[in-house]
């Protein structure tokens, strides 16, 4: 029985690039991974999210920084965020 073949999409290939463009940079690497794991879990919100602050204590980066990595991580659709008044989650 010969094997099928499964290609991607170009909107499934589309959204892998984008990911992996979000993880090329060493430090967004490192902040996905710290989010993943949940890091900081005895910081976590009501709803369990981890805000900006939280993540960006782990690092020698300033805030703006972990802000723009972030920015691109949604980029990638690797993380969700969300405001409450002055945080960000």
């Amino acid at each position: 029985m010969p094997k099928q073949s499964k290609e991607m999409n170009s909107q499934d290939r589309e959204r892998v690039v984008k990911a992996l463009k979000a993880l090329s940079n060493e430090n967004r690497m490192a902040i996905f991974e710290q989010i993943r794991a949940g890091h900081g879990r005895g910081r976590l919100d009501a709803d369990n999210r981890l805000s900006v602050c939280t993540v960006a204590e782990k690092f020698n980066i300033s805030l703006s920084t972990i802000s723009h990595h972030i920015k691109e991580l949604r980029g990638g659709d690797l993380v969700h965020c969300e405001r409450r008044g002055q945080s960000i989650l």
